[in-house]
């Protein structure tokens, strides 16, 4: 048994991260007290940093260096952090951040939400990039995706994004850690050698850049989709949901399929590139798609009705059910289906 930020810490850890700079916020401080200590029991370096911008510009350090490099923080913190992810991304860098997203706008508060969708989807920062966004559903999913994240991000050169949720960093679950990775540097990082020429600001071709990163994010899209889906080839109405609320939402969908109506379940694993693939596997003959989110303005439903239109020539209509924050109850997610039945819930799209 695990609290999820310990978890996923002693995880990075086994995935061959040597530094971690960060600053303290709610509710994704353990991972930095629990790596305060354990990093130097294994030869790695931590940093408390002065600031969230501190932290992010001293994970581009060690990833130039081609260190696995790690930091961590929740809504603000990560707002602060988004000009060093830009440059990661500009430079090509690979790198993980952790977002353990709590409600709310400005300094929000402290309850575990998934607000932050559309900023870790799109980027973020300023520039023409996006990072991959892995969204576990429980401990054990999010302590695999550690090592997924650094995989990822090194097979393409960009940020992976592990977007958990206040709850799944505080609850506690069995989890089966992973082996040991044997740490190494990325080849093209510095080595104090020069071995691999850089390339100055002044002397970059930005348009032949733009075409490379082009199909450098077309081959993400193609290849990096993932999700799980339940019932999906016959349903009438097909959720989609992810992290806890996935959780809560095929529960719903169980229990709703027992009391005899066709739903399904989408579950996006990740976020970034969406799994518009899973949509392609849905009756054509449904009724709707709904959204089941932890956040106020419905954000997914976006994403989620594009992807249904993509795959569709018919107008199928888009619902999102958004529960502020927290995790939707199977009871309300079931209480407002009824709802959107009967006409008491409109279409978003």
């Amino acid at each position: 048994m695990m609290k999820g930020n310990i978890a996923i810490a002693e995880a990075a850890v086994r995935a061959g991260v040597r530094l971690y700079a960060g600053y303290p916020i709610t509710p994704s401080t353990e991972i930095m007290e629990y790596l305060s200590g354990r990093l130097p029991e294994v030869g790695g370096a931590f940093i408390q940093a002065e600031s969230e911008l501190a932290g992010i510009n001293m994970v581009i350090g060690g990833a130039s260096c081609g260190v696995r490099a790690l930091t961590a923080s929740s809504g603000p913190g990560i707002s602060l952090k988004q000009e060093g992810i830009s440059i990661l991304s500009d430079e090509e860098l690979s790198a993980v951040v952790i977002n353990v997203v709590r409600y709310g706008n400005g300094l929000g508060t402290l309850y575990s939400s998934q607000c932050d969708y559309n900023r870790e989807t799109r980027g973020g920062g300023n520039g023409d990039y996006r990072c991959i966004v892995l969204c576990p559903s429980s401990i054990q999913e999010a302590v695999e995706q550690i090592s997924l994240a650094y995989e990822l991000a090194e097979k393409y050169r960009v940020v992976s994004v592990l977007m958990t949720e206040g709850a799944l960093g505080q609850m506690m679950e069995p989890v089966d850690l992973p082996d040991f990775v044997e740490p190494k540097r990325n080849p093209w990082g510095f080595d104090g050698k020069y071995t691999y020429k850089k390339i100055g600001i002044f002397d970059r071709d930005s348009m032949k850049e733009s075409v490379l990163l082009k199909e450098k994010y077309a081959a993400i899209k193609e290849n990096e989709q993932r999700w799980e889906s339940e019932g999906v080839e016959d349903a009438d109405y097909v959720f989609v949901s992810y992290g806890l609320p996935g959780r809560s939402t095929l529960g719903a969908v169980r229990q709703l399929r027992d009391e005899g109506f066709r739903v399904g379940l989408i579950r996006p694993i990740t976020a970034w590139p969406f799994p518009e693939k899973a949509f392609a596997e849905i009756n054509p003959g449904v009724k709707g798609i709904i959204t089941v989110e932890a956040n106020a303005t419905g954000q997914l439903v976006d994403d989620a009705a594009l992807a249904i239109k993509k795959n569709s020539s018919a107008n199928i209509p888009a619902y999102a059910l958004t529960y502020v924050y927290g995790v939707p109850p199977i009871k309300s997610i079931k209480a407002d289906f009824k709802k959107i039945l009967n006409g008491e819930i409109r279409e978003v799209y």
